[in-house]
């Protein structure tokens, strides 16, 4: 049996110097060192020998196994060295070749706009506030001059959450004019804030139309306030973003929350008042409304109209990057198209 343990190490050592993976590595393990073959086979047959020839055979069996642990451990070893070495070799980095780029975000154009928009009227005084998409009925509607059954009000494609009609009712608010009885209620003169958000309208959506778009409301109260102030405040917000060449045009318009109420307009960018399909070959495009503010409205929120006077302005946003860079579709600022929005 000695001669037997002796001639399986031998083969043992032999096999293991030809073996080049860890596959067949394994393999050797088990064909040796397993619990069914090799070595553990051989020690099953112990049983039959005499006390002093198990003695001698059981202290030879642990050294060979003793012996092929350790190679086999230093022969695992390094073949995982040299797949590692092997793997660099073909996978080596060129440290001087340029790296991929990352993608880099960005603002969206709407949100660049806002923050231009928001940033012109900051540095005129005006503090910029925020109010819910939510809207009651009573903020969006009543206090405004706008009750049940009023002809304004078709105006106004609403969005209603609740079914029941009235003050209580909610809705998605259909423009941004809600927070000027908010803010008034809230606050005594002097006011001079300005309100970004998102507002909705139930109705079809096209190239110049959305069911969801973001507003801007002015609102401006004190003592003396009057028609001048709002256009020298709206003059000056035209120029910064259309240049300073840019002419500008009031013309009477109706609000049922201002008297009197005005339309702005600037000259078409496109074909600078010569007349063209973008300005409907008018040479003039409406930007926003304007107007001061309603004696009503003022008294709903508790502001004697006879110390205090304010005005209040509304602009839809989308409309500026579409005049500023020639786009005529609406849907493409949210149909999160990149080639689109890379360009911003």
């Amino acid at each position: 049996m000695l001669e037997q343990l002796e001639e399986l190490h031998t083969q043992a050592l032999n096999e293991l110097g030809k073996i080049d993976n860890i596959a067949e590595l394994e393999s050797w393990r088990v064909c040796y060192l397993g619990k069914k073959k090799g070595l553990p086979q051989i020690l099953r047959s112990l049983s039959t020998l005499s006390l002093e020839e198990r003695k001698r055979v059981g202290a030879k069996a642990n050294e060979i196994k003793k012996s092929l642990e350790l190679i086999l451990t230093e022969k695992k070893r390094g073949l995982e060295e040299a797949s590692v070495i092997s793997l660099v070799d073909r996978e080596k980095l060129d440290v001087t070749l340029p790296g991929r780029p990352i993608p880099t975000g960005r603002l969206h154009p709407i949100t660049q706009t806002l923050e231009e928009i928001c940033d012109v009227f900051k540095n005129m005084g005006f503090q910029v506030v925020e109010g819910p998409d939510v809207e009651w009925d009573y903020y969006n509607f009543e206090a405004l001059n706008i009750p049940q059954h009023h002809p304004a009000r078709d105006m106004f494609a609403t969005l209603w959450i609740d079914s029941e009609v009235g003050e209580k009712s909610r809705l998605l608010r259909t423009h941004t004019s809600p927070m000027q009885i908010r803010i008034m209620e809230q606050s005594r003169p002097p006011i001079r804030v300005i309100v970004p958000g998102r507002t909705y309208r139930y109705e079809a959506t096209d190239a110049t139309h959305e069911s969801m778009f973001y507003q801007v409301e002015g609102l401006a109260v004190d003592e003396n306030i009057t028609l001048a102030n709002l256009k020298s405040t709206l003059f000056e917000f035209c120029h910064y973003l259309f240049g300073e060449e840019t002419k500008v045009r009031f013309r009477c318009d109706y609000f049922p929350f201002v008297e009197p109420g005005v339309e702005v307009a600037i000259q078409c960018l496109s074909c600078h008042g010569t007349g063209c399909r973008l300005c409907a070959y008018t040479g003039w495009i409406e930007i926003l409304g304007a107007g001061m503010v309603h004696s009503d409205v003022l008294k709903r929120v508790g502001i004697d109209p006879e110390i205090y006077t304010g005005f209040a302005f509304g602009l839809g946003v989308e409309r500026i990057p579409m005049l500023r860079y020639g786009i005529d579709e609406i849907r493409l600022f949210y149909s999160n198209d990149l080639r689109f929005l890379k360009q911003f």
